[in-house]
């Protein structure tokens, strides 16, 4: 059976060893012969893993894999590329949605390819760039010390000789990024140099104050513009941010196999480039809808590019940071954990320990040697105080619980843990903490993620609500998760393999990336399946709607979001700049939308050095091969590089780098100080404690932005400012106006002996037959005397 398949096909359907395609040709004859694990193209020959004629695994029929029917047909599927199940052309897993985004129907469309082609080039081809991003602790290159003129040196002889020969001191000249060797012109360095700075001309300083000054973002620009606001100049530059763009909106792109123009000639950007005028669309065909939003036009990247600073959104806020100046530690902790809360948890606390006590007697469990027998109600104080027991637990780190309560007087005792309270009383309100009344849980009312997180509820919308009241984020904002260690079992638990709990329950996270502020969060309690979201729009995904719900209420302000590969997506990435957002980070290339020319590069297509890249207006696609392959998303940075530490790189590469660990930087801080490191049977009173620490962490950050202390020295004042304000004093006792003297009991009557009554002593619980004659208790004359009256 002889079958046509085109060039695009075959790469995709067959396997590398199988692909013998001849340059220059668009279709390929292949001729299945009855020989097992063979076909022939001519008088060539590729070893196939499949048996019979083109078949995988068992399968009937040209290119049937898995046991299906048909052309083409994968895993059971019926009809002509049906995959896993699916009916009809191209159908993939039954219709279902995938990470990306939902499929539309029982199929979805075929990838989509470049209008033009992409770019093709090695990384020392692209223009010289900037990263926009500063890290906090700028890497100090190793200088070594010149040689001195005339230097004393010291002889085999022992006489000191001056060196008269003058050290040789060569400058080093700037070489291009080019290939070639040869040093740059004057103007050349001067416009390396120079990218991106600002002219001294008043002029120019008008025109950056005019565009600094605005605050709406780009894309709602582009829908409100008017005819007669484009009437300005003409431009190099171009971009445009049009669904779908037109083939007259933008200029002709140069062929992708050849090299990028020269940097020698660097275009004069300090007159911003005029943005594109649109006439605004009918109301008959919105252009919010998904049809047109989602419509990609893949091209390569127009030459000379808009730099990114024009491309990304202004950011609006001002006074970012805290949002009222603590002057201590002890304030910034208790704006976080005001009264109301502290009530709330002193009131569960309170009834749950009156269940617990209920329960056990009823079941027969309570003893009357049970630390419940010793129950008394506690309040608001009591608990700060228990905080700032845990709090200290996390500074002084000790292997064992009990070891902080150790009384003998050697190197290891704390003394400071019992005078603050005694070690049953702690370990009886560890036991009875609590958050929620349990006769509240209704599981028939709620979804299966409110049940499984009724118990901390309170705690988490609290915390959540306190974060963002309290602290203004600033323009550069990172999304990630974290993992709170919990090796037992428990429904909600999650593997990540690169994180350093590696399994426990997982929070998404949304925090500052350069301080690591904790804004908001969310845990992970399965995907709520009760409301369907929107089957035709490529965003309603459970990812893609999980980031726009963190990210609600910082719409059109100009953050700029960085995410890894788990979230990002061109239809995610075109959302978030719909709704003022810029996007950027790592890329999955098999998501939704990403072109079939960057699907199907592997490690082995590129050479190292290489970028692939195409952009769609607003959206750019960057794969990049260094010792591995790695794609980038963004919605500003274009194609340029950059210095990134003795190599070049894109310009995403380094800016990435500086602002993705936001989260991370919020786990590194944490970890110092383990509090909830104590092994625990219950998992919220665990995560608890986690969040407890991420507190005591935003509350440094709150404290720091007024006053520079470091990490360490915050807790320590904390917990000695907690102590301070809500221990209470210590009992004093009178003295009694009486006098003491020891006594002897009386003789043991109808003995014939000299023998005495004699009772426990109260200090050594010996028997003796002395006593307080004042106080009337059995005391040991020698010892035990005088250290019972003082220490009362």
């Amino acid at each position: 059976m002889t079958v046509a398949i085109s060039g695009e096909g075959m790469r995709r359907y067959l396997s590398r060893t199988a692909v013998l395609l001849a340059s220059g040709h668009d279709t390929l004859l292949v001729e299945y012969t009855s020989t097992p694990g063979y076909f022939q193209r001519g008088r060539g020959r590729a070893r196939g893993r499949g048996r019979g004629r083109g078949a995988h695994t068992g399968g009937e029929g040209a290119h049937a894999h898995t046991g299906g029917e048909g052309a083409h047909a994968h895993t059971g599927g019926e009809g002509a590329h049906a995959h896993t199940g699916g009916e009809g052309a191209h159908a993939h897993t039954g219709g279902a949605r995938t990470r990306g985004g939902p499929t539309s129907g029982a199929g979805h469309t075929e990838r989509p390819s470049a209008v033009d082609p992409v770019y093709c080039g090695m990384v020392g081809e692209l223009p010289v760039g900037r990263p926009l991003e500063r890290p906090l602790t700028q890497r100090r290159p190793r200088v070594l010390p010149a040689a001195r003129r005339g230097h004393v040196e010291v002889g085999g002889s022992g006489t000191s000789t001056p060196n008269r020969t003058p050290t040789s001191r060569k400058r080093n000249a700037i070489t291009s990024s080019s290939s070639s060797s040869r040093p740059l012109r004057d103007i050349e360095i001067s416009n390396a140099l120079n990218y991106g700075s600002d002219e001294d001309s008043e002029e120019d300083g008008e025109e950056e104050i005019g565009l600094q000054s605005t605050i709406v973002p780009r894309v709602v620009q582009m829908f409100a513009a008017s005819e007669d606001e484009g009437e300005g100049g003409e431009v190099d530059a171009f971009i445009s941010f049009s669904w779908p763009p037109t083939s007259n909106d933008h200029p002709p792109v140069p062929n992708s196999s050849g090299p990028i123009p020269s940097t020698s000639h660097v275009p004069d950007y300090s007159v911003p480039p005029s943005l594109p005028t649109h006439t605004p669309s009918s109301p008959s065909c919105p252009m919010s809808e998904p049809g047109n939003k989602f419509d990609f036009k893949w091209r390569g990247f127009p030459q000379p590019q808009t730099p990114p600073e024009l491309r990304r959104e202004p950011f609006s806020q001002i006074n970012c940071g805290p949002t009222v100046p603590y002057a201590s530690p002890y304030d910034a902790f208790t704006a976080i954990w005001d009264r109301d809360i502290m009530e709330h948890i002193a009131m569960e606390t309170n009834r749950y320990a009156q269940q617990l006590a209920t329960v056990m007697l009823v079941d027969g469990s309570l003893c009357p040697s049970s630390r419940i027998t010793k129950w008394k109600d506690t309040d608001v104080s009591e608990l700060h105080v228990y905080f700032a027991i845990i709090l200290a637990t996390g500074i002084v780190v000790k292997s064992r619980l009990e070891e902080y309560w150790n009384s003998t007087l050697d190197i290891f005792s704390t003394p400071g843990f019992t005078a603050a309270m005694t070690y049953d009383r702690f370990m009886l309100l560890s036991k009875c903490l609590h958050f929620q009344d349990n006769d509240g849980c209704d599981p028939e009312l709620m979804t299966r993620a409110q049940a499984k997180l009724f118990k901390v509820q309170p705690i988490l919308d609290h915390l959540n609500n306190k974060f963002q009241q309290l602290y203004v984020l600033g323009q550069n904002v990172s999304v990630d998760e974290s993992l709170t260690m919990w090796k037992g079992w428990l429904d909600i638990n999650q593997f990540i393999r690169n994180k350093a709990a590696t399994v426990g329950i997982k929070t998404y996270e949304v925090c500052e990336s350069q301080t690591g502020y904790l804004w908001r969060f969310e845990v992970h309690a399965g995907h709520d399946t009760s409301s369907d979201p929107q089957e035709d729009s490529p965003v309603s995904g459970k990812v893609p709607a999980l980031v726009l719900r963190l990210l609600n209420g910082l719409e059109h302000k100009g953050h700029t979001i960085w995410m890894d590969n788990f979230y990002n997506s061109p239809a995610l990435a075109r959302e978030l700049k719909v709704r003022g957002f810029d996007c950027v980070g790592t890329l999955r290339t098999n998501r939704q939308f990403v072109p079939i020319e960057l699907t199907n590069l592997t490690k082995k297509d590129m050479a190292i050095g290489q970028v692939n890249g195409c952009t769609s207006g607003d959206v750019d696609l960057i794969v990049y091969r260094d010792k591995n392959r790695v794609a980038f998303v963004s919605t500003y940075h274009g194609l340029a590089t950059a210095m990134c530490g003795d190599t070049h790189k894109p310009t995403v590469i380094p800016d990435y780098n500086v602002c993705m660990g936001g989260v991370d930087r919020k786990d590194q801080m944490l970890a110092m100080y383990p509090i909830e490191r104590r092994r625990n049977k219950i998992w919220y009173k665990k995560f608890f404690r986690k969040l407890l620490n991420a507190s005591v962490l935003n509350a440094y950050i709150l404290h720091k932005a007024h006053r520079s202390i470091s990490h360490r020295n915050f807790r320590q004042t904390l917990v000695r400012e907690l102590l301070a304000a809500h221990t209470p004093p210590a009992p004093t006792r009178a003295l009694p106006n009486t006098w003491h003297f020891p006594g002897q009991y009386d003789l043991l009557p109808g003995t014939t002996r000299n023998e005495h009554q004699r009772r426990s002593c109260s200090v050594c619980k010996k028997r003796t037959s002395s006593f307080c004659k004042a106080c009337n208790v059995p005391l040991c004359v020698f010892g035990c005397f005088e250290s019972y009256h003082t220490s009362q």
